[in-house]
């Protein structure tokens, strides 16, 4: 009898399949792509923020130079109201300019668009400035030019004036007629000399006007005052009055004369009103505001 032995029999070992060369070559090329990618990735990323620091910079060099022309505007002042109105416009402008919230490269736009205009505003508008100072500066010193010249003038006229106003004080004064050679008396009923206050009628002064070339000719009243030692007027009446020197005198009595600019001999009498008493007596003559003569005389006591 045939002996049946249990035994398992080695399994067959199938032989390893070797890998394709070209999925070999496609595994490197993916591998090198994807290196290729990542460093690409890296190098946009670094461009990509080098770019916006570029941006940043000129974004913020332009606001700069924007807010620069806003302090310049401040400091830049005028007496022109229509230029002042300007200058606040253009400042206005640029403040709302840097207002505006966007991305950098909206703004850098933007303010390139706007700040170039913005350049030639304001130089036109320091222009217009200086101009103005200049022609103000101009003004002020001809001004001041004018009123040296005004003053210098004024004095001239000044002294033209105290000059005119002194040679008229002398011409004046030049023409005032005089009264020379005057003789004062006192006389009696008779018309002779007397020196009895009780035998007293009247007295007499007897004088003679000047010749005077520069004196206006024509009717003249000459106004004579009498003075008693006690300084009393002597006087017909309270209304003998006459103007000199922007008041009223009391006079005793007046005479008119024509005057031709020759000697004028003239007598001025005075009657006895019962005032008179005795003692030194002065005679005052008086002609056009101006007192013309003096003399005393003595009424002795009997």
């Amino acid at each position: 009898m045939t002996e049946i032995t249990d035994k398992k029999q080695p399994e067959s070992v199938s032989p390893k399949r070797p890998v394709p060369s070209n999925m070999i070559a496609i595994t490197g090329a993916l591998g090198v792509l994807l290196i290729l990618s990542v460093v690409l990735f890296f190098n946009q990323k670094s461009k990509m923020v080098e770019m916006e620091t570029i941006l940043t910079h000129e974004k913020d060099s332009l606001a700069s130079e924007l807010r620069q022309m806003v302090h310049a505007y401040d400091t830049m002042k005028t007496n022109n109201d229509t230029l002042q109105a300007g200058l606040a416009k253009e400042r206005d402008r640029i403040v709302k300019l840097l207002q505006i919230n966007a991305s950098n490269t909206q703004l850098i736009k933007t303010y390139r668009s706007e700040i170039t205009t913005m350049r030639e505003i304001m130089k036109s508008y320091i222009v217009q400035i200086d101009s103005l100072d200049r022609r103000n500066k101009s003004l002020t010193a001809e001004n001041t030019e004018i009123r040296q010249q005004m003053n210098l003038v004024r004095s001239a006229n000044t002294e033209l004036s105290i000059a005119k106003e002194q040679l008229t004080d002398k011409v004046e004064i030049a023409s005032v007629i005089q009264a020379k050679d005057i003789v004062a008396v006192a006389l009696n009923k008779k018309r002779k000399e007397t020196n009895r206050i009780n035998l007293l009628n009247n007295v007499r002064v007897c004088f003679t006007l000047r010749e005077n070339p520069l004196a206006s000719s024509g009717a003249k009243e000459v106004y004579m005052r009498l003075l008693r030692p006690d300084s009393l007027v002597i006087a017909t009446s309270p209304n003998n009055l006459f103007s000199y020197s922007k008041s009223s005198l009391i006079y005793s009595a007046k005479r008119t004369v024509d005057y031709i600019n020759q000697d004028v001999e003239m007598c001025i009498f005075m009657e006895n009103t019962g005032d008179f008493i005795v003692g030194t007596y002065s005679v005052e003559l008086y002609l056009e505001n101006n007192i013309i003569g003096r003399t005393t005389f003595i009424i002795p006591k009997k």
